[in-house]
């Protein structure tokens, strides 16, 4: 931070000091990050917009999955561009109400994707339980997805 103010007093400085010099710069330097940080936004704000085309459906459903991992997700990629990595974390939920049961804690599953997933593709798989907040049972629980960070290839 001290580093920081110690620049743009600097940059002041200078620019007080050489005005002729320094104003071409800092103009070409102030277009130049307003470029990068209009790409930043564009970029973050089109995935932000591919994850919400991802349907993900998380059910507790021991009868078709493993015993350590009862949770049935179901993932449809609604983009026109495949899905090469995504991350998430399990929330749980009572019926109506909105406290996440879960306890994502450091010891808590991580939750991946399928890798690269074609665009209209489905995906299905089983999943761990995250650890539940004492004195509730999953099968009364409703889960979902959130956190969701990705990439899309192009």
């Amino acid at each position: 931070m001290f580093i920081g103010v110690l620049l743009v007093i600097t940059w002041l400085i200078l620019l007080l000091r050489y005005p002729a010099k320094a104003l071409p710069v800092s103009v070409a330097a102030a277009i130049g990050l307003g470029l990068v940080a209009t790409w930043v936004i564009w970029m973050d704000n089109r995935e932000v917009k591919q994850l919400a085309r991802l349907e993900l459906r998380i059910t507790y459903a021991p009868e078709h999955c493993p015993a350590d991992r009862p949770l049935k997700l179901t993932m449809n990629n609604g983009n026109d561009v495949p899905l090469t990595e995504l991350r998430w974390r399990v929330a749980a939920y009572a019926p109506g109400d909105t406290v996440n049961l879960a306890d994502n804690q450091y010891t808590a599953p991580r939750y991946r994707g399928p890798g690269e997933l074609q665009a209209g593709a489905n995906w299905e798989d089983c999943l761990p339980l995250p650890p539940l907040r004492p004195g509730y049972r999953p099968q009364t629980l409703e889960f979902r997805a959130e956190r969701l960070q990705g990439s899309f290839s192009d």
